[in-house]
């Protein structure tokens, strides 16, 4: 149960700094309870707080979402603006557009430079380099059948080809793929551009519907300002304007995802670390490491053996069925009562005091501790993997089901109610986050002691105030959903959900900024002076030993706020660290009392 010292702490820090943009990657998770159609009327701090807070988010997005219309019209704006201004036609627009990766600026600096290397390059001819000839018939280029003129077809370079050849060439490119949008002549000296309206006119309905596609994504895939969203299903794309360093993107469709690696959001993380944490995960070293910790080759045809009960008494698998013994894998024909019956091997004891054995036990050894390293972060990574699906879920259901029925039993608007999505929408993303920190423990140098015991300290804090959040959003509220009628303690409920939703808030944006200023604030000088105080708060060295939900963690930093310890300890304000009432400066981050 927390303090009350606890929830007046949140006053302290229920304002978000203006330059933090920590929550831009899933927050804003296009769920409809933001909408202008609240009630005007509403008068609840909590509700201030809220719209304030998403204004400012709203502010600070540097993306923009788009759907296909909202592509289909950029694109159309932009193929009208270099129309116009370099007065040539729509398909010459596209065919530029197309080759400068639709961008505008682009093609207007190359056609003013230097207009006929353009033109060149991009196969728009300016006059034919085939005269047609005053005659009835004309040949193919390509089946070389005479057809009548009135069946022959030419791009601008006059070359003629018959309307089935040509059918035929486009169509197959068509099929091949996107590479139709780059189409040129079938004479192989020629580059004249086929562009969309000789292609409009001689192919099917279905083709010319697969090429206009094509068209519409490369708007999209060759702008390297846009990507399409990479969530399964998603038809919106994202335009990214670079500005504030942060590459968190939320789609429409609920999925966040970092913009540099299009990877799930992962700040405070970067790409790098990212890429090869995703990489262990799916690669076999873990499994040979498992195999090296675990098991021993057979002496005989070498196959690796796991001994998982039973006697020192071994016998591999057919064709082998050598029998040799599990401790020192000597035949198991010199062995019996005289080396220590089935449980003991004496040759053993004494080759290991020789150092028979000591490399590779140690190899052993150290597979196993890194196994067991690797397994521990990874459970925890997964853990909160878990819990994050579990609170979206929950969060749907809250606002489907739960929402009006408070509203209905607590005769209170449904706008009065943002407090408790707001909290629900902070654990979804805090799991996010703190997920990925155990993927940063992970890569951390273990002989950066001072960095390690500041992260498991900032870690533990964040993780402590999340676990208290999530337990009041998720079992504290359900007396108020299945009440039969008003109760008086609702009030109560609203002030404690919306101060600890402020603290966690508090706790995740010193989690993050520490992180991405690579833990800076602890030098190598600082490591002697806060070993002993952090060793206290930061849990064990393996990331606090803690699974994604409820292992009901006790924490200094915030116990200390209670009014028996508030006489002898203050909190830096910089990093939270709890230290003693003596001390001028923080023992953690150097940083001068207040």
């Amino acid at each position: 149960m927390d303090s009350e010292d606890d929830l007046h702490y949140s006053t302290d820090v229920e304002s978000v700094d203006d330059d933090c943009d920590f929550y831009s990657g899933e927050m804003d998770m296009g769920m409809g309870y933001y909408s202008d159609d609240d009630d005007p009327d509403a008068e609840d701090f909590v509700d201030d707080e809220t719209d304030d807070y998403f204004d400012s988010r709203r502010r600070e997005q540097n993306y923009t979402i788009l759907n296909e219309s909202d592509i289909r019209q950029r694109q159309e704006d932009d193929i009208t603006r270099i129309s116009s201004v370099l007065s040539i036609s729509r398909v010459a627009s596209i065919v530029l557009l197309r080759h400068f990766n639709w961008s505008v600026t682009k093609v207007h600096d190359e056609w003013f430079a230097d207009e006929t290397r353009v033109r060149k390059q991009v196969g728009l001819l300016e006059a034919p380099v085939v005269h047609v000839l005053n005659a009835r018939e004309r040949t193919c280029g390509i089946c070389f059948e005479s057809y009548p003129n009135s069946r022959i077809k030419s791009a601008a370079c006059g070359h003629p080809f018959c309307a089935n050849c040509w059918e035929g060439y486009i169509t197959t490119s068509i099929n091949d793929g996107p590479g139709c949008l780059a189409l040129r002549c079938p004479d192989p000296s020629c580059s004249a551009v086929v562009d969309q309206d000789m292609i409009n006119s001689l192919v099917s309905d279905e083709d010319r519907k697969k090429y206009a596609r094509y068209l519409l994504r490369s708007y999209v895939e060759d702008n390297k300002k846009t990507k399409w969203c990479p969530a399964p299903g998603c038809e919106h794309a994202v335009l990214f304007d670079a500005g504030n360093g942060n590459y968190d993107v939320s789609c429409l469709c609920t999925y966040g995802f970092c913009w540099k690696c299009t990877e799930e959001a992962h700040r405070p993380v970067d790409c790098a670390t990212v890429e090869k944490w995703i990489l262990k995960n799916s690669a076999e070293s873990e499994n040979m490491n498992w195999i090296l910790a675990n098991s021993k080759p057979c002496p005989k045809c070498k196959r690796p053996i796991e001994k998982n009960q039973g006697c020192m008494h071994m016998t591999c698998t057919p064709p082998c069925t050598f029998e040799f013994c599990w401790l020192c894998l000597g035949a198991w024909s010199d062995h019996g009562e005289r080396t220590g019956g089935f449980y003991a091997c004496n040759r053993y004891e004494v080759a290991k005091q020789d150092g028979v054995y000591d490399e590779a036990e140690k190899r052993r050894e150290m597979a196993k501790n890194s196994l067991e390293r690797y397994t521990h972060y990874y459970e925890r990574w997964a853990s909160n993997q878990t819990s994050r699906q579990k609170a979206i879920a929950d969060l749907h259901q809250m606002q489907n089901v739960h929402i009006e029925k408070l509203s209905d039993i607590h005769c209170t608007p449904e706008s009065q109610l943002k407090f408790i999505t707001e909290a629900w929408l902070q654990i979804i993303e805090c799991r996010r986050v703190l997920k990925w920190t155990y993927s940063y423990g992970y890569y951390l140098p273990e002989q950066e002691h001072a960095k390690r015991q500041f992260f498991e300290y900032l870690q533990g804090e964040a993780e402590s105030g999340l676990e208290r959040l999530h337990q009041c959003a998720e079992k504290e509220l359900l007396q108020f959903v299945s009440a039969e009628g008003p109760s008086k303690e609702f009030n109560d409920f609203r002030t404690k959900l919306a101060g600890l939703t402020s603290v966690t808030r508090n706790y995740f944006e010193n989690l993050v900024r520490a992180l991405e200023n690579g833990l800076s604030d602890v030098n190598s000088h600082g490591a002697s002076s806060g070993t002993t105080s952090s060793k206290n708060t930061a849990g064990s060295s393996k990331g606090g030993g803690r699974s994604g939900r409820g292992k009901g963690i006790s924490r200094i930093g915030s116990s200390t706020r209670s009014g028996d310890n508030a006489a002898t300890h203050w909190s830096c304000e910089h990093c939270t660290f709890v230290n003693t009432k003596s001390s001028s400066t923080c023992e953690m981050c150097h940083q001068q009392h207040q």
